[in-house]
């Protein structure tokens, strides 16, 4: 019979393995965040926006989210807008009007109005409209 104190050395050494082993192994490499709005954003990247759905096109707000926290934009909130619009709008309700046409370029949409809303917390308000189409390449979730 082996001897316990053998045994715990053993398995300490086989435990030291697997875990070298693992933090050795090459890690994924997560694509760098393009900084997108860093030349506009002062302390926070594009300020703080929202995306809303006006369209009837379920779960788009949700994936123009996606695309914009992927050029690193900070999109606090999405969620479905009270009423329908044709074109896709990008309202900046406070802070520099530069903002709502830089998050308008990533969009690939020019439509920008300056609507200063104290109600609502966000730097830029962007409010999809039936014109909106997603990137080539992306396809719907």
């Amino acid at each position: 019979m082996e001897r316990p104190g053998r045994l715990l050395v053993a398995l300490g050494v086989v435990v030291a393995v697997v875990a070298g082993l693992v933090l050795a192994r090459p890690r994924a490499e997560r694509p760098a965040r393009r900084p997108a709005l860093a030349a506009v954003a002062g302390a926070q990247r594009g300020g703080v926006i929202e995306v809303l759905n006006g369209t009837a096109r379920a779960g788009l707000a949700r994936q123009v989210t996606r695309l914009l926290r992927e050029e690193g934009v900070d999109v606090v909130y999405f969620g479905t807008a009270d009423d329908r619009l044709d074109s896709t709008t990008v309202f900046v309700r406070r802070g520099e009007q530069a903002r709502g046409h830089e998050v308008a370029r990533l969009l690939g949409t020019k439509r920008v109005v300056v609507s200063p809303d104290p109600k609502r917390r966000v730097d830029v308000s962007v409010v999809l409209g039936a014109d909106y189409r997603l990137p080539k390449g992306r396809l719907p979730l």
